[in-house]
């Protein structure tokens, strides 16, 4: 039993972190049902929809993860067998049976919140799904990385439209257009994380790994994060103007673009990628307090 525990610990410290991720989803979740309660005008969250979101995003995101192990398991074997599946600490059969367990959790966190949730789960799951199976066009989407980045990256709004929906599905209220500007936003904010994982200095690129400063050149993969950011930005204040939210997000947008702009320098000047990827974090946290989080905070003070 301890040495079953102690091999999941390490999975889980080497390939989804909780540590780092709970952090960024608490914040995902929580900043979605925060600007699901603006936008509608709820004056109190009832606390279950916070549990649901969350839970239901971890499990959604540790999914993704295991997902991508069955993805990559060829590859993973001829290039990176470092990692725990090639390794043999854990197996594919061992990560089928995590995932089921995930998903039936998050069937029975649906239920108890509103069963008219599961219609959002279904689809979240036929997404990954499709993502799973490179949508039934693996070598066309692998010669263009740009349509591959984008259409992996829409599961961010498709599992943040699902977060919003724990707060006004189950109390019937639609949100307004604001919710278009908020999904644009973790759209661009998907990107930002998935282009900070995989910018990397010459002498830290890997045999058999794509990253997009092997496939543009790390100064122009870096412009192309910029670009991403500043989108980010945009699409976040036309989500905060939808609920008077500008000064919040704009305080904390510019703070996590500072965070970027620091470790872009200390990426040019001899760190790691991992300055990115962490840049990238920090300005996860930015926008979903920003725009979600903060504003309702304000508004519960004022009252």
């Amino acid at each position: 039993m301890i040495e079953a525990m102690q091999k999941w610990w390490m999975y889980q410290k080497e390939r989804f972190p909780l540590a780092a991720h709970g952090p960024l989803v608490l914040a995902f979740s929580a900043g979605a049902v925060a600007y699901s309660a603006l936008l509608t005008g709820v004056a109190e969250v009832p606390w279950r929809a916070w549990v649901v979101a969350f839970g239901v995003c971890l499990l959604f995101f540790l999914q993704l993860r295991i997902a991508d192990e069955f993805k990559d398991a060829e590859e993973d074997r001829r290039w990176r067998p470092y990692r725990p599946v090639p390794r043999g600490l854990v197996s594919l059969g061992e990560l089928r049976l995590i995932f089921i367990l995930c998903a039936l959790l998050q069937a029975g966190l649906v239920v108890w919140l509103h069963v008219g949730l599961l219609w959002g789960l279904f689809f979240g799951w036929a997404y990954l799904s499709l993502m799973s199976v490179e949508f039934f066009a693996p070598e066309w989407l692998k010669a263009r990385p740009i349509t591959y980045l984008w259409t992996h990256m829409l599961i961010m709004p498709i599992v943040d439209w699902f977060a919003t929906a724990c707060l006004w599905l189950p109390l019937g209220k639609p949100p307004s257009l604001g919710l278009t500007w908020f999904l644009a936003a973790s759209f661009a904010n998907g990107l930002v994380i998935e282009l900070g994982r995989k910018i990397r200095r010459v002498e830290d690129e890997e045999e058999g790994v794509p990253t997009y400063s092997k496939l543009w050149g790390a100064g122009q993969a870096l412009r192309v994060w910029w670009g991403c950011l500043l989108a980010v930005v945009i699409f976040a204040l036309l989500a905060a103007w939808y609920v008077s939210g500008m000064v919040t997000a704009i305080v904390l947008l510019l703070t996590g673009l500072v965070a970027c702009g620091f470790a872009t320098l200390r990426f040019r000047r001899g760190s790691s990628g991992k300055v990115l990827e962490g840049a990238a974090g920090s300005m996860t946290i930015a926008l979903y307090l920003g725009v979600g989080l903060a504003p309702l905070w304000l508004q519960e003070v004022v009252r």
